[in-house]
């Protein structure tokens, strides 16, 4: 009777470790599907900055991203840059440093603190009114016409059109500002022109 029951026993031991053991290779090969996929998502991982208002679908790839992004972003940016006050321009600088690349950032945190400086001395505001986009996918960059306001003691000084180029690029996996020039207007945008032309910010 108690040999029986031993066999009995022995039995249903190696019957519980084979469950046991096809249990453990199963989370061994789970593991090493998830370890895999891992592996080749490193490396992909990218962060997308978009401004704080969407109203287009995008996409955005490892090194590209759309019209439609350039558009939206260029605008944000033009927004940042070009419509400041004395009381706004701090804030939206601190902002606008978010989006520089790090190799960039210095050059454009001085840019906008000497314009700062010419604000508050005048006590002047400019506004830009955007009239017309013409993204290049390809060069990821944007030109953006439209007339820049210009007031000085609440009383406006000039009203001129304008044309700005702004340039986008993947750094860490991470779009970018790359720059933001005042380009040559020609009443209408023309990135060939921009390219070749490119001039210093207001």
């Amino acid at each position: 009777m108690d040999e029986a029951r031993y066999k009995a026993d022995l039995k249903d031991l190696r019957s519980r470790n084979r469950r046991q053991g096809f249990a453990i290779g199963g989370l061994i090969a789970t593991l090493l599907l998830t370890l895999s996929t891992l592996n080749q998502t490193i490396g992909s991982v990218r962060t997308v900055v978009v401004p704080p208002s969407i109203t287009k679908s995008f996409w955005v790839t490892s090194d590209k991203a759309s019209n439609e992004y350039l558009e939206q972003m260029g605008g944000y940016m033009a927004w940042l840059i070009l419509d400041v006050t004395p009381s706004t321009i701090k804030w939206k600088t601190d902002t606008l440093l978010t989006y520089v690349g790090p190799e960039n950032a210095g050059a454009m945190k001085i840019k906008q603190e000497v314009e700062a400086e010419r604000l508050k001395r005048l006590n002047g505001s400019t506004y830009f009114l955007l009239q017309q986009l013409t993204p290049d996918e390809t060069k990821q960059s944007i030109v953006m016409v439209g007339r820049l306001r210009t007031q000085i003691n609440g009383m406006d000084t000039s009203t001129e059109q304008k044309s700005y180029l702004a340039e986008f690029h993947v750094k860490g996996g991470r779009m970018h500002l790359k720059q933001f020039l005042e380009v040559p207007n020609n009443g209408h945008a023309s990135l060939a022109i921009a390219a070749g032309d490119a001039a210093a910010v207001r």
